[in-house]
Order: structure tokens, then sequence, then C-alpha cells
């Protein structure tokens, strides 16, 4: 009892400081600007304003659009990718899968830069600079190997019995894949979805390298930019760090339990 007692308060106390900076973060969008340089800083916000908050409906709140709409398309693209190819390394098993997964892992290893001046060339050439859906295609690189990993692993612990009957019945590659293995994938969707969801929200690498002059850009060029203009609103700074966390805090809860299940599938075997 002792020993449970001890690690309890050792982990509310790790918990405690992790979380810190986001109760912080908070604390700071409501503070008013005259009371931000009290020494020593208020540790809650005695006199809250919501004059942050107001800032970034008024000019952060298309970075958040472009953010939105970007993180969705990565998502699409992701499954629309990965979820196929996995069904093809996990069930058909064609020559060369092992191959393959090992250059999907070492995909997952190139540092993020090395791809944005990759990309830097290419983009150039073909026009796509400066345009959110050129960030999509960027962000899903990082995500389709990921994708292709979870669902190999979820996809590969499937009973053939359950493909075999839909063959029997006269299904296809394609409407197996599409009637019958990709419902049963549902906790490796809601991982790969999330994960490609919540890159693509944060990047900032390929955002301040491809759409940088771009007329639609996320809201992690958003805060920066607002930072550089406006280095002494720290209130309306924390205000729009505050509300680009929501969306992926309110993810990672609702997805919690499916993200659990999906990225351990395929680590236990019979």
């Amino acid at each position: 009892m002792t020993r449970s007692r001890t690690r309890t308060a050792v982990g509310v106390v790790l918990t405690a400081l992790m979380l810190f900076p986001v109760y912080w973060m908070v604390n700071v969008s409501l503070t008013p600007q005259q009371d931000m340089r009290k020494d020593p800083p208020d540790l809650f916000p005695l006199h809250p304003t919501f004059q942050g908050y107001q800032a970034v409906l008024n000019d952060q709140l298309p970075y958040l659009l472009t953010s939105l709409l970007i993180g969705l398309g990565t998502v699409a693209l992701t499954l629309a990718v990965s979820a196929p190819a996995a069904y093809a390394l996990a069930r058909l098993r064609p020559r060369g899968g092992g191959v393959l997964g090992m250059v999907l892992l070492i995909a997952q290893m190139i540092p993020g830069i090395v791809m944005a001046m990759g990309f830097y060339g290419i983009f150039l050439n073909y026009g796509l600079m400066n345009t959110w859906w050129g960030l999509i295609v960027a962000d899903s690189t990082i995500a389709v190997p990921f994708g292709v990993m979870i669902f190999t692993a979820f996809m590969s612990g499937i009973p053939d019995e359950l493909t075999a009957a839909a063959l029997i019945d006269g299904a296809g590659s394609v409407r197996t894949f599409w009637s019958v293995v990709l419902p049963v994938s549902r906790n490796a969707l809601v991982t790969v979805s999330l994960f490609s969801f919540l890159w693509a929200w944060s990047d900032f690498v390929f955002a301040n390298t491809l759409d940088s002059g771009g007329s639609m850009q996320p809201i992690t060029l958003g805060i920066y930019r607002y930072i550089g203009n406006n280095n002494q609103e720290w209130n309306a700074i924390m205000a729009t760090a505050v509300v680009a966390s929501i969306p992926a805090a309110l993810l990672l809860v609702l997805a919690q339990r499916y993200v659990a299940a999906g990225v351990t599938a395929g680590a236990v075997k019979d």
C-alpha cells in the first residue's frame, strides 16, 4: 500500500510539472497587459481579461481555418494512400514487402528540414509554392509511412477466415478491403487520422519553407508572425496558443481509447 501511494504521489508530481507550462499559458492569456511585468508574477489571474481572446478572433481566425483545412486534407490523403498500401502488404503479401517496410521505417527517420529543402525545389518547379494543397501533400509524406506501419500491424491480425469468407461469397480484393477489412480496422483508422491531423496542425517547418508567402497560412505561421509584430502583447500571444491547442487536446481526449488499441495492434501474437 505504501509503495502504491508513493508511486501515485510521484506520478501526480511529475504530471503537475509537465502540465504547469500549459497552466501558465492559460494564466498569462487571462492576465491584463498592465499586470504582465509584476515581480513576482501572479500565480492566478486575479483580474482576468478576455482581450487576448478577442484579438485571436479578430486576427488569427483565418489562420485557424486554414490549419483546419490542411489538417483534414492531410487526414484524407493519408488514409487514401496508407490504408490500401497496408492492405496489400498485410493481406496480399507481395514480393519485396519486407524491404518496403524497412524503407518506410527509414523514411520516418529523415529530419523534416531535409525533406523541406527537397520539397522546396520540387514545389518551385511544379508551381506548388505558397499553396495550402501543397502543404497537404508535404504533411502527408510524414504521416503516410506511419499510417502504413500502423495499418499493416492491425490488418495482419485480422483472422484469415474473415477475408476467406468474403472471397467465397464472390467478393474481390477491392470489395473485401472496403466492406470487410476497413470496417474492422476502426482503431487503426482513428489512430492514423489523429496523428496525421496533429502533425499537419502543428507543422511549422514545411509551412515556413513552402507557404511563407501564401495567402492562406496555418496557425503556426500566424503565431510566429504575431510574436514578431506584437512581441509585448503576451496575453494575446498566449491566448492564440491556447486556442490553437484546443482542437488537438479535444481529439486526444476523445480518441484516447482507440489510439491505445491502435498503436498496440500486432504487438501480441498467438
